[in-house]
C-alpha cells in the first residue's frame, strides 16, 4: 500500500439552478466528496495504491459512497457501516456565478462516530504514507483521539506521515482548533499547508518565517501552498517558490487542495526531488480547478504529464 488515509466523506446535493438562494431549488444533482476520499482517488488515479479508513451510516448514501470510492480502486475494506448514526450531507448553494457557500449537515454523523478500535495497527504498517486532515479530528473527541492512533501506529512502524491542516474553523473554537493543528504538525515529517492556516497557527509572518515555524514545530518537510503563485517549500537540501501553472478559468476551486496533496504524495512515492514533488502537486491541484466537482478533474499520470509538459492533455489515446 502506498498511502493509507482517514476521514468523513459525505453526499454532495448542487441546485441545478444556475445560482440563486437554495430555497427556490427544485432539482438538486448529487455527488461524493470528502477530502482524504479525494487524496485516495486522487493517487488511485495516478497509479497507487490508495486505502481508505472511515464509517458510513448503513443507509443508501453510506452504500452509494462506498460503491463509489472503491469503484475508483481505492481499498475501503476498513470502512465500517454504522448502523446508529447516519451517512453526512451537504449542500452547495449557488448564490451567483462568483459566490457560493456550504451548508453541512453532519453533526452526530458516522464518521464523527469513529473510534480508535477503527484503526488496525497491521494495516497502517502496510503503507509507506499516513495522510491525516485537520478535519477528522474537529468531528469529533473520539475522532480526534482515532488520528492520534494512527499517527502513533505510523510513527512506530517507520511510516511517513503526511499532514494536511485543512482548517474548518465552524467545526470548533480556534483555541481548540490552533492546539490540535500544532500538535498533529509537530507528529508529522511533512506538512502541507495553506498560506492562511500558517498565518492561523504563528502568526503574519512572512513565508520562510512561516515555513521555519512548523520545521521548529517537529517536521521536517514544508510545502506552503500559495495559491495560484504555486508553493514555497523547504527541508534540509532545498527552500525556495515552485511556480504554479496558469488556469485560463476556474470552473470549481473546492478540492484543489486535495489534489494538490496527492501530486505531491506521487512524488514522494517515486522519490523525487522535492521540486519536482510540488510541482507535479501544484499540477493536479489546477487541473483540479478547471472541472466541476471534488474529483473530476483529477489526472491519470499520462494526463498529468501531459500537462506539465504542456502538450495537448486532452488528446489521449483510447
Amino acid at each position: 500500500m502506498d498511502v493509507i488515509t482517514l476521514g468523513e466523506s459525505m453526499v454532495l446535493f448542487t441546485p441545478k439552478a444556475s445560482s440563486g438562494l437554495m430555497r427556490y431549488a427544485g432539482d438538486f444533482s448529487t455527488k461524493i466528496a470528502g477530502a482524504e476520499s479525494n487524496v485516495a482517488i486522487g493517487l488511485s488515479r495516478l497509479g497507487y495504491q490508495a486505502g481508505w479508513i472511515s464509517r458510513l451510516g448503513d443507509d443508501e448514501f453510506g452504500r452509494r459512497i462506498l460503491s463509489f470510492v472503491r469503484g475508483e480502486g481505492v481499498d475501503v475494506s476498513q470502512t465500517r457501516f454504522d448502523s446508529e448514526a447516519p451517512t453526512g450531507l451537504f449542500f452547495k448553494e449557488k448564490l451567483t456565478a462568483d459566490e457560493a457557500r456550504m451548508n453541512y449537515y453532519r453533526k452526530n454523523s458516522a464518521a464523527s462516530r469513529m473510534s480508535d478500535d477503527d484503526i488496525k495497527e497491521t494495516y497502517i504498517a502496510r503503507a509507506k504514507y499516513l495522510h491525516v486532515t485537520g478535519i477528522t479530528p474537529a468531528l469529533s473527541e473520539q475522532c480526534y483521539e482515532t488520528v492520534l492512533k494512527a499517527v502513533k501506529y505510523a510513527r512506530q512502524s517507520g511510516v511517513k506521515v503526511v499532514f494536511d491542516p485543512n482548517l474548518r474553523r465552524k467545526l470548533w473554537s480556534e483555541e481548540r482548533a490552533r492546539a490540535v493543528l500544532m500538535e498533529l504538525s509537530s507528529m508529522a515529517d511533512i506538512v502541507l499547508p495553506g498560506i492562511e492556516e500558517a498565518e492561523f497557527l504563528f502568526g503574519k509572518l512572512g513565508r520562510e518565517s512561516l515555513a521555519q515555524a512548523f520545521l521548529n514545530n517537529g517536521a521536517s518537510t514544508v510545502i506552503l501552498k500559495l495559491g495560484k503563485e504555486g508553493a514555497y517549500a523547504v527541508t534540509d537540501e532545498f527552500s525556495g517558490l515552485v511556480a504554479g501553472f496558469p488556469v485560463d478559468r476556474v470552473a470549481d476551486p473546492v478540492g484543489a487542495g486535495d489534489g494538490f496533496a496527492a501530486g505531491c504524495l506521487s512524488g514522494l512515492i517515486d522519490g523525487c526531488s522535492i521540486e519536482e514533488t510540488v510541482r507535479r502537486g501544484n499540477a493536479v491541484g489546477a487541473m483540479v480547478t478547471m472541472a466541476e466537482g471534488d474529483v473530476e478533474g483529477l489526472p491519470d499520470m499520462k494526463r498529468l504529464t501531459a500537462f506539465i509538459n504542456k502538450d495537448n492533455y486532452d488528446d489521449v489515446d483510447r
